[in-house]
């Protein structure tokens, strides 16, 4: 079966990537971008849901998420961990977001966490644009980037703040928060993490 691009190594490790992902909580992991936010039932769209791990903890808010993860391991594991009614589950995945693309509707966010930095450059310029068409005037896309040593197996590139603001500004995505931090989380010494935020004018 081919495999989608940036999705290397992750079917093969997915049960533990699950004890991994599923050992975190959704607060941990999002607690300094949850002010941005809109109440529930706003309409998230979780682009690389992986464990549903995230999904799974908007939907319990009372948002009304879809969950895109376009390797069958863990989306299956997914739909198993997390049944909740609130979840739609779709593969998919970037650059294209093809099945949405053919869908109507957008939404108030768009959540990449630790997925951009899986995709090459020009995959990159081609999935920003479908992505910021996704969301609604008002809405927020939110994404993390890691940065450090490539694991075994996995397909990463380095991803630049400077690139990420230039391709945000050309869809006239402005920027609402930008953090780094360390691999606090892991504890990796050798990682650590970019989290923007950028908002479509309302």
């Amino acid at each position: 079966m081919q495999r989608v691009s940036g999705t290397a190594g992750y079917g093969e490790n997915a049960d533990a990537l699950v004890k991994q992902y599923e050992g975190i909580s959704f607060h941990d992991v999002h607690r300094q971008v949850m002010h941005l936010l809109p109440a529930p039932p706003a309409r998230v769209l979780d682009v690389g849901a992986g464990t549903g791990r995230d999904a799974a903890a908007l939907a319990a808010k009372g948002y009304a998420v879809t969950a895109v993860e376009p390797t069958r391991e863990l989306r299956e594991r997914a739909m198993a961990l997390h049944p909740e009614p609130g979840i739609e589950w779709l593969d998919d995945s970037l650059p294209d977001l093809a099945t949405l693309a053919g869908r109507a509707g957008r939404y108030d966010v768009v959540m990449l966490t630790a997925v951009w930095m899986h995709l090459d450059e020009a995959e990159r310029a081609r999935a920003m644009p479908r992505v910021a068409r996704l969301l609604c005037p008002g809405g927020v896309m939110i994404l993390s980037l890691r940065h450090g040593p490539v694991p075994p197996g996995r397909r990463m590139f380095e991803v630049t703040l400077e690139e990420m603001t230039r391709a945000a500004e050309a869809e006239s995505l402005e920027p609402v928060l930008h953090l780094e931090r360390k691999d606090g989380l892991f504890n990796r010494a050798e990682v650590s993490w970019t989290r923007l935020a950028f908002r479509r004018p309302a």
